[in-house]
């Protein structure tokens, strides 16, 4: 039967460093949030399953770094996306007027390498924040203007909207998706191969770093 069929979907994360972006997967996936920031080192990723009206869901959401030190290696981790998630912080800071600034810059990129894939926006660190004060106009006009399936609310700290907002992307990729023929997976050991091959790519450039630091 077609509900008893694994389904496989592929979510990348995009915003400006330190929006948040592995903050709201852990809190979806573990429940967690972390107080400390840790950098992204170029790109991470974690698994998750779920069930969706009896499907068997497999997701890997890609957290993508938005420092520009990984840029070249980008277009490895964009590749194969089923959609993506553009993050913002709504904190007053230069930090969260930037990561909003920069939302057309991240759209350009995700659509450079992945084409016309669902895309939504999440407002993120409304705790930081009066939410009785937020005027969404702006986020409303940008979400229309470039054809999001929407935008949400959200807080890695307390969990605002959070759950809501990632079932709501799951949901419309299984609703997309379920009646047609999903292509099979390839096999564990290549996809296993492939990263492993972008964590040595990470590695190296990281080493690399490390090198210039030591010598400055």
């Amino acid at each position: 039967m077609r509900d008893s069929q694994k389904y496989r979907y592929k979510i990348t994360i995009i915003g400006d460093g330190g929006v948040g972006k592995t903050s709201l997967i852990r809190k979806y996936t573990e429940s967690a949030f972390s107080t400390d920031y840790v950098k992204t080192i170029g790109a991470q990723f974690s698994k998750y399953k779920k069930k969706v009206k009896g499907a068997k869901i497999r997701l890997l959401f890609w957290d993508i770094a938005g420092q520009d030190d990984f840029l070249f290696l980008r277009p490895s981790f964009y590749k194969g996306s089923s959609a993506g998630i553009i993050v913002y912080s709504l904190e007053k800071t230069r930090l969260g007027e930037r990561s909003f600034e920069n939302m057309q810059k991240w759209l350009e990129d995700i659509k450079k390498f992945c084409g016309d894939i669902p895309l939504v926006l999440f407002a993120n660190k409304i705790d930081l924040i009066d939410e009785h004060t937020l005027n969404t106009s702006e986020i409303e006009a940008f979400v229309k203007e470039h054809n999001f399936l929407g935008y949400y609310i959200t807080s890695a700290k307390t969990g605002k909207g959070v759950v809501k907002s990632f079932n709501a992307i799951i949901e419309h990729l299984h609703d997309k998706y379920k009646d047609l023929n999903v292509p099979r997976p390839k096999v564990k050991k290549e996809k296993e191969i492939k990263v492993k091959n972008v964590k040595e790519k990470i590695i190296k450039v990281k080493k690399v770093k490390d090198k210039v630091i030591k010598v400055r």
